[in-house]
């Protein structure tokens, strides 16, 4: 949420980072760490203020389950340091907090706005509306008032979780529906840039396939295969994961949907041949062009008899088992690419298939040849001085036999 000016009017932020503004001041959230019990306690009071805190659940709230003599004291105390703190922020000098029957409330002589309620009264007329242009008109609107997970990393609460939850699912819905409404209209624009919005804000969720499908559809060929590839090294690098196969379908159907201007054979095979000067290793491309590589192999090696072998390379710890993610993982694995980059031909071709694994083609070789390079893999890997090791899974890619597994751990 944007910070407002100088307009009186309280703004509350839940979405991603929590904050609160007055007059274009931050008066709490972001860097308020050390103010535990004054955030928790605003994001209670704050969040849909009118209906009231039930005095149990702040106590459960603030105390954490401590067990404390004077739970009363304690709240008092609290509650005496939130106005002196709210006071010296330069708001009106107000009750701001009052308690009737059990239940705390936020005063209601000062202009509140929050943007989970915002999106609350959004998502209700959608529930309503009937109009197919004012229906996309609130799905986006919702879609775009949720700028990230409701209290982000500070929804530790029972509580926030079950709103964190809830606002996650209104988000989603609203998003599916804003989509459908959008592919209707053939509104490609608006669609790329709303998967865009979806992948930013609840990443990990497969929102990416809005935008591809949006690139696809809009015949935007080169953009569409870049942004495949940026989330393809987006997926590895944060989960270790491949994207959806809806993702990788989407780029299949792509080359169906690609036309080009009319051009001489000669400047056909100058767009076929590879950018750069000749480089020595493997060719290293994406799972969709590894996949075809291999589909179209297993068709060729059919009739040729030529003997190509597929092998799969994981990184293992010390006892043998695949490396875990963490802050290292990801070095080892371009060490892992480099190390087979350094020792496979140009004609093989090489695919980083998840953290700690890859994937090689390797051409009219043999199995000892196979083994010969394992050796010379794990001789420019351990060069780098690591105490990891690697696993070899290969297998002729014309066996039609139960796939015989070659594992070499190297410490």
């Amino acid at each position: 949420m944007e910070e407002k000016g100088s307009d009186n009017i309280l703004y509350v932020q839940t979405f991603g980072e929590f904050s609160v503004t007055w007059n274009g001041k931050r008066i709490a959230g972001r860097n308020g760490a050390g103010e535990t019990q004054f955030v928790s306690l605003l994001q209670l009071l704050l969040h849909d203020q009118g209906r009231g805190i039930d005095r149990n659940l702040l106590e459960e709230v603030l105390f954490a389950g401590r067990d404390l003599q004077d739970r009363g004291h304690a709240m008092r105390s609290i509650l005496y340091n939130a106005r002196k703190k709210l006071r010296k922020a330069c708001l009106p000098d107000l009750e701001y907090i009052s308690q009737k029957s059990g239940v705390y409330y936020w005063t209601d002589e000062m202009q509140v706005e929050e943007d989970a309620a915002r999106m609350d009264r959004l998502y209700q007329q959608v529930g309503t509306e009937e109009d197919p242009e004012r229906l996309l008109e609130l799905c986006l609107s919702v879609c775009y008032c949720y700028t990230g997970e409701f209290l982000g990393t500070q929804a530790k609460a029972l509580w926030a979780e079950k709103e964190a939850g809830r606002y996650r699912e209104q988000f989603c819905y609203c998003m599916e529906q804003a989509v459908e409404l959008l592919r209707e209209r053939k509104d490609y624009t608006r669609m790329e840039a709303l998967g865009l919005h979806g992948a930013r804000v609840h990443p990990l969720a497969d929102w990416e396939t809005v935008t591809m499908e949006a690139l696809a559809a809009s015949g935007k060929a080169q953009e569409a295969r870049k942004f495949y590839d940026d989330t393809v090294s987006y997926y590895f690098q944060e989960q270790g994961m491949h994207p959806s196969g809806r993702l990788t379908e989407l780029l299949h159907s792509l080359g169906g949907q690609m036309e080009h201007t009319y051009a001489t054979f000669d400047e056909i095979q100058d767009l076929l041949s590879e950018d750069g000067e000749k480089t020595a290793g493997g060719y290293v491309c994406n799972w969709p062009v590894f996949e075809g590589i291999y589909q179209m192999l297993v068709r060729m090696l059919e009739r040729s008899g030529q003997s190509v072998y597929l092998m799969l390379c994981t990184l293992v710890d010390g006892k043998g088992n695949p490396v875990e993610d963490n802050s290292v993982l990801e070095q080892l694995t371009e060490r892992l690419c480099e190390s087979i980059c350094c020792s496979v031909r140009r004609s093989d071709v090489v695919n980083r298939y998840g953290k700690g694994q890859y994937l090689v083609l390797l051409f009219n070789t043999t199995r000892e040849s196979c083994r010969i390079l394992q050796k010379r893999i794990n001789t420019q890997f351990r060069s780098k001085r690591q105490r990891m090791g690697i696993r070899y899974h290969v297998k002729s890619v014309i066996c039609t036999q139960e796939m015989e597994q070659k594992i070499m751990n190297w410490k």
